[in-house]
């Protein structure tokens, strides 16, 4: 999309003229490849992209104080804990998440309140012409529109979780006063490895040189590769007691979010280590108020009632083990599971997690990524899971609730896509 006589736009041109945030949404969704929409032609393999956006901006990323999240499941809920706890503590924080649901200004957040349009608009207007000479993919635009706005903004700390990977993310330019990693599990081995030591590895390229980094959750020949990772770099490792008794309540349902938050602590007291003022009241009023505090969604949320139904964004196998040990928890007459994928996960695997006694609704998100529905149906079958295909995610949802009686329970899930179009 090319929008030559608006983009040209003087500043002594009426308001009437500007540009509009939907038409820097539909300018960036056009010029710039997006991972989570076309996958594999959107990856860039190195950091170079970024670096000259770094340089054109002016570095940003110098002097910006702040937390870097890596890991394969639990990064985005241990970023948003980490964030809250500091929003309580009286800072002014910056987060930075991915992907979004509604809207890319999700992306970007300080103490919980997402960019003004106009600072999108503004950003994409002043730069366009180094985005373009670059060809920055959406995600290296969305990492240099962060760490610039957060810099302008004046930010005391911010939150930076990485896109997939860690040694040639994005977001990998920072210097942070802690790293974390949460978890290292199968996801995304196309780029990463097709060992869980190798992508261990790739997400230890986030530990720098005299900086503490926590681990979450690993053990075995994973934790071997990141102490080795932590003692090549210089930095002082040190591992999650996931066996400790959880000192604080947390707003979010599941086991897996007491390991989150675990490590969200150990994490804001590595902070404290290094002379940050971080309360235990701070820390226990953030982890207890973590949804309001800083936009989260989609983590065992509940959108409905009678029948109670819930969205979780679940997408590989680790998520589908902490999902299975939530239902546990849960009581209900019967299961109706509203379920899609992206092409480019490992359906087989997820598929083996799945209950065998649910009815099921497949369906496609409305993204090129999107695994056809009819084909995700079959995989299913072939594990001994039933249902029914879906044009859409509306269509399955709207079954599924219709098809459930008050005392049954609807989960969507499989993929942040496929939530998105229902919370």
């Amino acid at each position: 999309m090319v929008l030559p006589n608006r983009w040209a736009c003087s500043s002594s041109c009426s308001n009437s003229n500007k540009v509009t945030y939907p038409e820097t949404l539909a300018y960036l969704y056009a010029r710039l490849p997006m991972f989570q929409r076309i996958g594999k032609a959107a990856y860039k393999a190195d950091l170079s992209n970024t670096v000259a956006m770094m340089d054109a901006l002016g570095h940003p990323e110098h002097g910006l104080r702040c937390v870097h999240v890596a890991g394969t499941n639990g990064k985005g809920s241990t970023s948003h804990l980490i964030a809250s706890a500091l929003q309580e503590a009286g800072y002014k924080v910056g987060l930075h998440t991915s992907p979004h649901f509604k809207d890319l200004r999700e992306r970007f957040r300080i103490n919980g309140r997402p960019a003004p349009e106009k600072a999108v608009v503004d950003f994409v207007e002043k730069h366009r012409k180094e985005l373009e000479a670059i060809d920055a993919s959406f995600f290296e635009w969305g990492v240099a529109f962060t760490l610039h706005w957060f810099r302008q903004e004046e930010v005391d700390i911010a939150v930076i979780e990485t896109g997939m990977g860690g040694r040639l993310d994005s977001t990998n330019v920072i210097e942070p006063e802690v790293s974390v990693i949460t978890t290292i599990g199968w996801d995304h081995m196309e780029f990463l490895g097709d060992t869980l030591e190798a992508i261990a590895g790739e997400k230890a390229g986030i530990m720098k040189e005299g900086i503490p980094v926590v681990i979450g959750e690993a053990d075995g020949t994973v934790a071997d590769t990141l102490k080795a990772h932590a003692a090549g770099t210089g930095a002082p490792i040190r591992f999650v007691d996931q066996d400790a008794p959880m000192e604080f309540p947390v707003e979010l349902a599941g086991e897996h979010q007491e390991r989150n938050a675990r490590t969200a602590l150990a994490a804001l007291r590595a902070l404290r280590d290094r002379g940050w003022e971080i309360s235990d009241k701070a820390i226990e009023a953030g982890f207890a108020k973590v949804v309001g505090n800083t936009g989260l969604l989609g983590r065992w949320q509940q959108i409905g009632h009678a029948p109670r139904t819930i969205a979780d964004v679940a997408h590989n196998v680790d998520g589908m083990v902490a999902l299975r040990k939530q239902l546990t928890n849960e009581a209900y007459e019967h299961l109706h599971i509203v379920f899609g994928m992206v092409n480019d996960k490992d359906p087989e695997r997820v598929l083996q997690q799945l209950p065998r006694d649910a009815t099921y609704y497949f369906c496609k998100a409305d993204i090129p990524r999107g695994m056809e529905a009819s084909h995700l149906h079959g995989l299913a079958a072939s594990h001994g899971l039933h249902g029914t295909a879906h044009a859409t995610v509306s269509n399955a949802f709207l079954q599924a609730r219709s098809s459930a009686n008050t005392k049954d329970l609807v989960l969507v899930t499989g993929s942040v896509f496929v939530v998105a179009e229902v919370v």
